[in-house]
């Protein structure tokens, strides 16, 4: 087949990366494929790119992926980049592209959904309200209220030790910008991101939490983003309280929705075991993988 690959503009970016995106095309013009490759730009993750490679079934085999993957590899090194990831589905063209083209597999992660009709309401409430003795928890929708904006903001150090397995990852820095932008993103797409955070009554700083976005029109499966405790604040229960909480809440204010989505790496056991007591249900596995540059 003959081939010509495109380098494409694309408008995608925002404080925290920006993307970059080739077309593959045949000799009639007809796309075959495309290649998007996210460039992190926020201090402790300059170094890496993500990249998404999409071939159309029927042109598989034929080069495309190959050359699309050039192009992107080529520009990260231009750019200085140290590490590109890619993820694939366990058992796909993807997952042996990949293998076969140098990444290393340094993650696999456990899709799950929880579908709201089978939720177990009584046992949601019962964690709910079960005594958490020097804790509270709260919520809301959107961006954190400012009087709990500068404790949310500290409490996201929470993920700076979720397990990445072997990933370059990097260091997510956060400050009360890019909490900002992160609801604000959410917004833009008509959707709305919920919040339920666990609150130490001594000195009324939040310590975990929990980010679920919904649907705009309330409808469909909502995705699960970070939940966190604080290391000093582990072990007395909060992931799951929060998450109890989190679930119910959904169930209660948009009662068309049918499920709600999470993925934990397998190397975060502790998380894995929280989502299947609150009855969480395995979907797919995917692969993370990693090239270094």
């Amino acid at each position: 087949m003959s081939l010509r690959i495109t380098a494409l503009t694309d408008p995608d970016e925002n404080t925290a990366s920006r993307r970059l995106a080739w077309l593959a095309s045949g000799a009639d013009g007809v796309p075959v494929g495309s290649a998007f490759l996210r460039l992190f730009t926020r201090p402790g993750q300059d170094h890496l790119a993500e990249l998404d490679v999409q071939v159309h079934p029927a042109e598989r085999r034929a080069g495309a992926g190959s050359r699309l993957l050039q192009a992107a590899v080529g520009a990260a090194r231009e750019d200085g980049r140290r590490s590109m990831i890619a993820q694939a589905e366990a058992g796909s063209p993807g997952d042996a592209f990949l293998a076969a083209r140098g990444f290393g597999k340094v993650l696999t992660l456990t899709y799950t959904r929880l579908p709201l009709a089978d939720a177990d309401l009584s046992s949601l409430a019962e964690a709910v309200g079960a005594p958490h003795p020097g804790y509270r928890l709260t919520s809301w929708d959107g961006t954190v209220p400012d009087e709990l904006a500068d404790t949310f903001v500290a409490s996201r150090r929470a993920m700076d030790d979720m397990p990445m397995g072997a990933t370059d990852f990097g260091t997510v820095v956060w400050d009360l910008d890019r909490v900002k932008a992160a609801a604000a993103a959410v917004a833009e797409r008509g959707e709305t991101l919920h919040t339920v955070a666990a609150v130490d009554e001594a000195d009324g700083s939040i310590v975990g939490f929990t980010e679920l976005v919904v649907p705009g029109d309330g409808t469909g499966d909502a995705q699960h983003y970070g939940t966190a405790v604080l290391p000093e604040h582990r072990g007395h229960g909060l992931a799951h309280w929060m998450k109890a909480a989190s679930i119910l809440q959904a169930r209660e204010r948009h009662p068309h929705l049918a499920g709600l989505l999470t993925d934990t790496a397998d190397n975060n056991p502790h998380m894995r075991h929280i989502n299947d007591t609150l009855g969480y249900l395995p979907t797919h596995t995917a692969h993370e993988y990693q090239l270094d540059l």
